[in-house]
């Protein structure tokens, strides 16, 4: 199993604060369901099977980590993890993704993760056995008498070989000294490979296929023809990377991937449902319109969540023990808008709290891959040093807080705005006007300056498209 059997819900919290400032109620929730599916895996009775998961409904305005959360979750377990939007779905009849696509996609994410890991697994195997084949190709195979490379080695005062298949092994031991040192990576070389895949097929008349169908179609229809090879002249570290590409995929039994990948996305699947409030009938209106087709994708939704049998092309997936998160801001709707029967495959819901000024700051300050860091480095990649006073980074985020309250409450993505505003002209002057070794001190002075027209001009953002 791929999820660290040791996380605690209180480090799961502690590792998703290392990225997301405030929502503790939300961490928690989410800290407990993970711990959870661990902790049915260590049921030894067979009252496992009925353990299943309590989906979580976050609620909250758009900005304030409802992704991020989800996102950091699947990725401290380790764990396949899928992103959809519900108001991209469509009911079954109608043009439009069906919603047994997002199993598929889970299914997907999983063989991803399975394969990394058995990649893992067999690279120092694969690797010796590219080594041989650059070799066979650099020194080819002794055939009879008269080796070419007897010459050089007389040149170099050796001993002369009893036989042409002794040169043959002491040559291949220098050149495979020579790989190991990156001494001939520029050589060029000739090797074969597969070559590419056909077209992809296109559907005549008015048939629907979503993705995962076609691409199992395009598989089927791709192994029933014969493999076919073509030459490539490539440099040897070039080569390198597709030959072991070709030996990993020899060296891992697929059938095995497929069977790991259907039990890893059944018991440690999440996938997370973002703007479901976009598929609730609003309040107080009749049965007509758009709200039939928004009904229509929730009861398609129902029986996924509740617990069914998808077909995908790695096999039947069961998902009544994947996780589900569902979000929305309900701004217009509310969650008791959502059909009854929907509602109540999420017994867990959590109100996310807007950010705070003081919330902005820390965004700012405080996680790993905080905005200041991501552009600090962007900096330092043309060595030019960036650095913000404390003074600064507060009069940015009051300025963040400040647009948000008075044009549109976007959350913490209101800080790429600004930021943006703030930085592009010495990005654009990086590195012609403003060189290596460089010192950028951003004070807040000078936000106030740069962002001035910003603050200005915000009433003016109503009228953008």
């Amino acid at each position: 199993m791929l999820t660290p059997l040791s996380l605690t819900p209180r480090q799961i919290v502690e590792d998703l604060d290392k990225y997301i400032i405030g929502q503790q109620d939300a961490k928690r929730n989410v800290a407990i369901a993970l711990r959870n599916r661990i902790r049915r895996m260590l049921v030894t009775s067979d009252i496992q099977k009925d353990i299943v998961p309590n989906n979580i409904l976050l609620i909250g305005s758009t900005g304030v980590g409802k992704t991020e959360i989800a996102r950091r979750l699947a990725k401290i377990a380790n764990a396949p993890f899928t992103k959809v939007e519900a108001s991209k779905f469509t009911e079954v009849g109608y043009v439009g993704r069906d919603v047994e696509s997002m199993v598929r996609d889970l299914v997907e994410q999983s063989v991803q993760l399975v394969r990394d890991t058995k990649k893992e697994e067999v690279k120092v195997k694969a690797a010796e056995a590219v080594e041989e084949i650059l070799l066979d190709i650099l020194i080819p195979p002794v055939k009879g008498m008269g080796f070419t490379g007897s010459t050089s080695y007389a040149a170099e005062g050796s001993s002369v070989p009893s036989s042409d298949e002794e040169l043959n092994e002491r040559t291949r031991d220098r050149f495979r000294e020579k790989l190991r040192q990156g001494e001939l990576e520029d050589r060029k070389i000739e090797i074969q490979v597969k070559a590419p895949a056909p077209m992809g097929i296109g559907m005549v008349g008015n048939g629907m296929m979503d993705d995962a169908s076609m691409a199992g179609l395009q598989d089927m229809i791709s192994g029933m023809m014969p493999k076919k090879t073509k030459k490539r002249k490539l440099s040897i570290s070039e080569a390198r990377k597709v030959l072991l590409e070709e030996e990993v995929s020899k060296l891992i039994d697929f059938d095995e991937v497929k069977e790991e990948a259907i039990r890893l996305a059944e018991n440690n699947g999440i996938i997370f449902i973002d703007e479901i409030d976009k598929i609730a009938s609003k309040s107080g209106k009749g049965g007509g319109g758009p709200d039939v087709s928004r009904e229509g994708v929730q009861r398609d939704l129902l029986p996924i969540v509740e617990g069914s049998s998808v077909t995908t092309k790695y096999g039947v997936i069961h998902t009544d023990h994947v996780l589900f998160i569902a979000a929305g801001a309900f701004h217009v709707s509310k969650p008791s808008d959502l059909i009854p029967e929907l509602q109540g495959r999420f017994p867990i819901r959590v109100e996310l709290q807007s950010l705070t000024k003081v919330d902005f700051t820390r965004i700012l300050k405080e996680p790993k891959n905080a905005l200041t860091k991501q552009y600090q480095a962007l900096f330092e990649a043309e060595e030019v040093y960036l650095d913000f006073t404390d003074d600064a980074i507060e009069e940015i985020a009051s300025l963040a807080f400040l647009i948000n309250q008075e044009v549109e409450n976007i959350g913490a993505r209101r800080l790429h705005t600004v930021m943006s505003h703030l930085l592009n002209d010495f990005l654009f002057e990086v590195p012609d006007l403003i060189g290596p070794n460089s010192k950028i001190q951003i004070t807040k002075e000078m936000v106030q300056e740069r962002l001035s027209s910003l603050v200005k001009n915000r009433d003016l953002s109503q009228y953008i498209l």
